[in-house]
């Protein structure tokens, strides 16, 4: 059974794709400890990368050939400052040197040294395999961007890091059983995570973290709530939440992230409002990952905006007083549902189209928001498996491999769904659910099998092809 923790599912990385830029990234770096483990890294003169599949196809557009140089420069997504990405770039193109895991230069040209090979690797549409040659040897290693900043080593088992170490007290590898657990318990869906988050961390760490995570989410949506202009990448989109908040918010002064809270919670809200409220704030986290920016997958850059949006409505408009303890809970019961999605289906849009992110984000953020309103675990789940419900067989056909068009307001179409699963759910004896949420993640996976491959990342159908670049 994978042991998945909620900050495996809730990653702070860098934009725009989890599967494309922050799991390439992650296996750039997973490859520098490899040949720093066979004593290679500083005996290395050259390093060639292949893409394959997806990431070849929309990888342009994902920024996964930047990714790749930033993880073999030796650059941390989590940490490295936003400012620095394009100096870090710029060198490498114009010296054509690489400064391979901070300790060695060596020659290194992207045009020829990234190469997109558009044949699909048989275990997953994303994957890349990384070579260095030196005096007397050359050494590869293929990996696989599996979703949500996951990686797998050709030949190895997809698991979360660690997992062999894990030991939770309540493993949980379906929905069935998370109730159960509740149920034998008498604990929430979130105090069941809790436990078994405590098996990894210090209570003291987990709080420490969850609000790492929060703050990240709230500063991502700030700073694009607060950002003017066009998003990178020659579609020319031009960024929305600015101009509707500026409507919303209205003549007010603030000098925080914290402050500017209480000023909305001050703004005359309506529904109409809150509807623009939602989408104002998904699509700020999302302009943020269009433009390289920081933001916490959720379970994916690409959906990174779902669950702070909606997260963002319960603190702002649903309930003011909201605390710490009630932001943690939220997050803690997103992620154990984000798990169940990640271990009975995918989160890789590359594997199920867009279902497995904007799908599983919606699902994720309404069954958490549920738990806020006081649902019992049965609606939690019910609430989730209603979100899901109605974005099965979504597809990704992002224009010109950016996760701009329709990517972004697709996360502003997905907070919505949450908030109106959860009131659903509320209102809904569980005795009288139909469809359990294990049946909806196999329908979910069933339908990704069954989905034509143009119609999964590829940019080779729907909107990709009927709206090009000279039309934007």
């Amino acid at each position: 059974m994978e042991q998945i923790s909620v900050f495996d599912m809730l990653k702070i990385g860098v934009g725009p794709s989890s599967s494309h830029t922050l799991g390439p990234w992650r296996a750039a770096e997973a490859f520098l400890k490899e040949l720093r483990e066979k004593h290679l890294l500083t005996r290395t003169t050259k390093v060639h990368v292949d893409l394959y599949g997806s990431l070849s196809l929309t990888g342009k557009g994902h920024a996964t050939d930047l990714a790749v140089m930033l993880g073999l420069s030796g650059a941390d997504p989590e940490y490295v400052p936003i400012e620095s990405l394009d100096v870090i770039i710029t060198a490498i193109t114009n010296n054509q040197e690489l400064y391979l895991g901070n300790e060695s230069i060596i020659s290194f040209n992207p045009k020829e040294d990234i190469i997109f090979n558009r044949d699909f690797l048989p275990f997953h549409p994303n994957g890349l395999t990384f070579t260095a040659e030196g005096e007397g040897f050359s050494y590869a290693s293929t990996f696989y961007s599996v979703g949500g900043g996951f990686i797998v080593k050709e030949g190895e088992q997809a698991t979360a890091k660690e997992d062999t170490q894990r030991n939770f007290p309540f493993p949980i590898d379906k929905a069935e059983q998370l109730i159960s657990y509740c149920c034998q318990e008498g604990k929430k869906i979130s105090e069941i995570v809790y436990e078994n988050e405590k098996a990894l961390r210090t209570e003291e760490q987990i709080h420490s973290e969850l609000m790492r995570i929060w703050h990240t989410m709230l500063e991502c949506t700030y700073i694009g709530c607060h950002t003017e202009g066009v998003l990178p990448g020659g579609l020319h989109v031009r960024r929305r939440a600015y101009d509707i908040h500026k409507n919303l918010i209205g003549v007010v002064t603030y000098d925080s992230p914290e402050n500017w809270l209480n000023s909305i919670k001050k703004t005359n809200i309506k529904f109409r409002e809150i509807l623009k409220w939602v989408s104002c704030f998904s699509l700020a986290v999302n302009e943020v990952n269009a433009s390289l920016g920081r933001v916490v997958t959720a379970p994916t850059n690409g959906s990174a905006g779902v669950i702070p949006a909606v997260l963002l409505y319960y603190i702002t408009i649903e309930n003011q007083q909201a605390t710490e303890e009630q932001i943690q809970q939220f997050l803690l019961v997103a992620g154990e549902i984000g798990s169940l999605f990640k271990k009975g289906a995918t989160i890789s849009a590359a594997m199920g189209g867009c279902q497995a992110e904007i799908g599983v984000s919606s699902a994720m953020a309404a069954g958490a928001l549920c738990e806020l309103l006081g649902g019992s675990p049965e609606q939690v789940l019910i609430a989730a498996e209603i979100a899901m419900e109605h974005h099965l067989g979504l597809t990704c056909d992002p224009i010109g491999g950016l996760v701009q068009i329709p990517c972004i307001e697709r996360n502003a179409m997905g907070a919505i769904k949450a908030i109106n699963a959860a009131e659903l759910a509320i209102e809904t004896d569980p005795k009288n659910a139909k469809v359990p949420l294990d049946k909806v993640i196999n329908t979910m996976w069933q339908t990704a099998k069954d989905m034509n491959s143009k119609y999964k990342e590829t940019s080779e159908g729907g909107l990709a092809v009927a709206v090009n670049m000279a039309d934007c």
